[in-house]
């Protein structure tokens, strides 16, 4: 296996509004390189950390990068099954607090075979847990048109969704399509070129990823019940990639921390659960910008939990 390549976005800023406290229990959803994993580590070093992920390149790398961290638990699942892994251990709170990073790997975006690059010639894959079943090469070849205008709409804010959806559908009734560059070179010839320096295909294939391993469902599911789970000054910490991944974050944490949530003319709401720690989202520093320029989609955001026992204020 070569070396898994990761970035770690904002490793910093993500990790320092953690606010870690030694002692608590802490969880990564998105393992990935292990670097912020490493960096919650330094400074627990009587706590636990819960480290998720359902890619076997991340896990093998980070469990190498990590091996010397004794309360570390590496668990090979989705953070969608946050919740039957808490149960399994029997978790009831989680008394320190979650970062996710929601961004594909560098490794995962560029290699050669898994499918998510449109600069290399691989087979319509896509899929971050290789034990799944739906692949891209699925949605592209059997996926109904209208279903494919919705999803690059929206997944990708295509503007050319229509266009796109139409000519796969003409294209895949000869021979189905089989490779990235296949896809890619359809998409340029479906769509009249404007001045931009996003390639043309950048937006479906983002939305074929998306669509594949369900990121945007499992996003939003996943922070409700983690918010349920928080002990009292625990933190919740994201970096998001995108507008449509930022948007769900914004709307969800910014809902469950007001006063009134509720469309009763007298407001019936309990107190809110959590707290924004910060209004307007971190993005990347200028120094991190230079080293990794993909860093400048990156916006973090964070809420605290501020109900429940008070015992680790």
């Amino acid at each position: 296996m070569g070396e898994f390549n990761h970035y770690t976005v904002m490793k910093k800023e993500a990790v320092d509004i953690l606010n870690c406290r030694d002692g608590l229990l802490y969880i990564d959803a998105t393992l990935g390189g292990g670097g912020h994993s490493e960096e919650i580590l330094k400074r627990i070093p009587n706590g636990q950390l819960l480290s998720f992920d359902i890619d076997d390149e991340a896990i093998a790398s980070a469990s190498e990068r990590l091996k010397s961290y004794k309360n570390l638990t590496i668990i090979k699942n989705s953070y969608t099954n946050i919740k039957e892994e808490l149960q399994k251990r029997n978790i009831k709170k989680i008394t320190g607090g979650v970062i996710f990073d929601l961004g594909a790997s560098y490794n995962q975006l560029t290699s050669a075979t898994r499918g998510f690059s449109f600069s290399k010639e691989a087979k319509l894959d896509m899929r971050f847990n290789m034990d799944s079943d739906l692949t891209a090469y699925d949605i592209v070849n059997n996926y109904k048109e209208d279903d494919l205008v919705r999803i690059f709409s929206e997944y990708g804010e295509e503007h050319f969704s229509k266009r796109i959806a139409a000519r796969i559908v003409q294209e895949r009734r000869i021979k189905p399509i089989s490779t990235t560059t296949e896809l890619a070179n359809l998409i340029i010839s479906a769509t009249p070129k404007v001045k931009t320096h996003i390639h043309p295909a950048t937006r479906v294939f983002q939305a074929l990823r998306i669509e594949v391993n369900g990121e945007l469902k499992n996003i939003n599911y996943t922070l409700k019940y983690l918010l349920d789970m928080l002990d009292y000054n625990a933190i919740i910490s994201v970096i998001s990639f995108h507008s449509i991944e930022d948007r769900i974050v914004k709307k969800l944490f910014k809902f469950e921390s007001q006063r009134c949530r509720c469309n009763n003319p007298i407001c019936t709401c309990e107190p809110p659960r959590i707290e924004l720690v910060n209004k307007k989202p971190i993005t990347a520093g200028e120094d991190e910008l230079r080293e990794n320029p993909p860093s400048r989609s990156a916006k973090l955001r964070a809420v605290r939990c501020i109900i429940g026992d008070r015992d680790f204020d």
